[in-house]
């Protein structure tokens, strides 16, 4: 496995990968967990090379959040990756990888603004401005997100399509806990009393849905519902618990009833505090959701 830190190193890499090999890519800030490694595994089954990212960005985090404790066991990262034989990390530096006086961002503005990105000002421009520089780095054909962060796929495919980006995006089930927790890197934020309350997220999701299954159709009572679960643990401050289109992200009339769901179907999505970490989860309430949920 080789590990470029410059992106002069990098492109010469790019280079030499012949042009009829595919090359996927998993973009992560390392603290990787069994969900990356899934989508190291996708990658691996769809294409000839995998390279892998690990780079903490700096202009996805507000000034109030964690980037300077967010978890970086690099050399524990590296060694996993190795394991998975994987053919390439690439670990910029953040100093080498933005300009001290860069200027320039990209900035998506629809997707992005409800839900993470009402709360989290300036964050979906920092995933969109690393991620397209990444894409212009590596130029891989296929490119690795977990279904966790739903949002950011929802924002990232747009970006793709409307910047013309040659690349696939290619969306990966959440990876979860036996007791449903979805895997994070911030999970290991949670004391043993936090880690014990914390698949209440799942279990208010799942609620939803099996309240959907046996034919309640009301946007306002499923989310009712699910809200009710958290709200009876002290620990948890909600963010958001609502219903919304999966693609546009666009609110659900709460007064009329959820249709008998299609391909695209609902997502269900969630944000909550579990004392000072911020979770997310959530559930896209389609026809194959519906079949695995049984």
């Amino acid at each position: 496995m080789k590990i470029i830190r410059s992106l002069e190193e990098l492109r010469s890499w790019r280079k030499k990968l012949a042009p009829d090999k595919s090359l996927g890519f998993v973009p992560t800030m390392g603290a990787l967990h069994e969900g990356h490694l899934s989508l190291v595994h996708q990658s691996q089954k769809q294409c000839s090379s995998t390279v892998v990212s690990i780079f903490v960005n700096p202009l996805q985090f507000s000034p109030q959040e964690d980037f300077s404790h967010y978890p970086r066991p690099f050399e524990q990262d590296c060694a996993l990756l190795e394991h998975e034989g994987i053919d390439l990390v690439f670990a910029p530096d953040a100093a080498q990888f933005y300009a001290p006086d860069a200027s320039t961002y990209v900035l998506e503005e629809t997707v992005s603004q409800p839900l993470c990105g009402s709360f989290r000002p300036g964050h979906f421009r920092g995933v969109t401005t690393v991620v397209l520089k990444l894409f212009h780095l590596v130029q891989p054909d296929f490119s690795y997100f977990g279904q966790k962060d739903a949002q950011q796929c929802a924002v990232l495919e747009r970006m793709v399509r409307d910047l013309n980006v040659q690349v696939q995006i290619v969306k990966c089930p959440t990876v979860r806990e036996p007791d449903g927790l979805a895997l994070s890197s911030r999970n290991i934020y949670l004391n043993p009393l936090e880690r014990e309350k914390a698949p209440l997220i799942y279990q208010s999701l799942k609620a939803a849905v099996d309240a959907y299954t046996q034919g309640e159709r009301s946007v306002r009572l499923l989310e009712k519902l699910g809200r009710s679960i958290l709200e009876k643990e002290p620990l948890f401050k909600i963010q958001y618990w609502e219903i919304r289109h999966p693609i546009t992200l666009a609110p659900l009339d709460k007064t009329d009833p959820l249709a008998t769901v299609g391909p695209e179907g609902a997502l269900i999505a969630v944000a909550a505090y579990l004392r000072k970490t911020r979770l997310i989860d959530n559930w896209v309430l389609n026809e194959e959701s519906l079949r695995k949920s049984k």
